[in-house]
């Protein structure tokens, strides 16, 4: 899915983080075990696609300053939903459990999609960050309201079960110009990103940031004009999507909470 579906003292937390992090992203290995390499070469978006996980090349920790998952941190959105005028929360919380997935340790994140304060979306995310910081999406399990009842999506999906594959949804050290696949899962799951450069300052209920990282989302195969981007703060996280084509969809982040 495009849509996955953050306060000044995360940013705080994160300070010391965001130098560590590119520090190591220019001196660590790759999940491949080989030496550094990009995001568009770890995930590509041409040709075959067989990422190479190796676990022992993974960290406990996701702290990469776009994409920081702490266990107990909420991040909590409002807007609108893809007709552009249907009021939609999206409420994303890092648990503290893990699953293991391809050998690999995975943080669990909790994400509640809700429209007129009745949830219509419960996913479970699986993320996992490689020594060199790049942060890969390793699979989703949605449940989508249908009828009454959740019903499992059929766009979820484990990295190694079934031909799904994990992708990369925040490179290490990103640049512009990279595109990446975010994850792999023929005729189901087939997102792609690309780093369009330097945002620009981005404004939301949470508050006013003057710089931001700009990324593009888009499934040429799967939702063909379709394309999202996407606002990131180093340090806070992901503040602002919007579907700049193929729908009207848009959140703002809107408060974070610590438990």
């Amino acid at each position: 899915m495009l849509r996955r579906g953050l306060i000044f003292l995360a940013a705080a937390i994160f300070a010391s983080a965001c130098s560590s992090s590119a520090r190591q992203a220019s001196t660590s290995p790759t999940a491949t075990g080989s030496s550094p390499a990009s995001a568009a070469e770890l995930a590509p978006v041409q040709g075959a696609y067989a990422p190479k996980i190796d676990p022992a090349n993974f960290v406990s920790a996701i702290d990469n300053p776009y994409f920081p998952l702490i266990p107990g941190t909420g991040f909590h959105y409002e807007g609108v939903a893809e007709n552009g005028t249907t009021p939609q929360r999206d409420d994303m919380v890092v648990t503290s459990k893990t699953k293991t997935i391809l050998g690999v340790p995975c943080t669990v994140v909790r994400d509640t999609v809700s429209s007129q304060g009745r949830p219509i979306e419960h996913t479970f995310d699986w993320y996992a960050q490689d020594k060199a910081g790049n942060v890969w999406y390793m699979g989703e399990d949605t449940r989508e309201l249908r009828h009454g009842a959740f019903v499992k999506a059929d766009d979820s999906w484990e990295g190694g079960v079934a031909g799904a594959e994990p992708g990369i949804i925040m490179p290490g050290q990103p640049q512009a110009g990279q595109a990446y696949r975010q994850e792999y899962y023929p005729r189901f799951a087939l997102d792609q990103a690309k780093v369009l450069g330097q945002g620009g300052r981005v404004t939301v209920p949470n508050g006013s940031y003057p710089h931001t990282l700009l990324t593009v989302e888009t499934a040429p195969t799967i939702d063909p004009g379709v394309a999202e981007r996407k606002w990131y703060v180093a340090g806070v996280g992901d503040v602002k999507e919007h579907t700049v084509s193929g729908n009207h969809e848009e959140i703002e982040l809107v408060s974070i909470t610590h438990s």
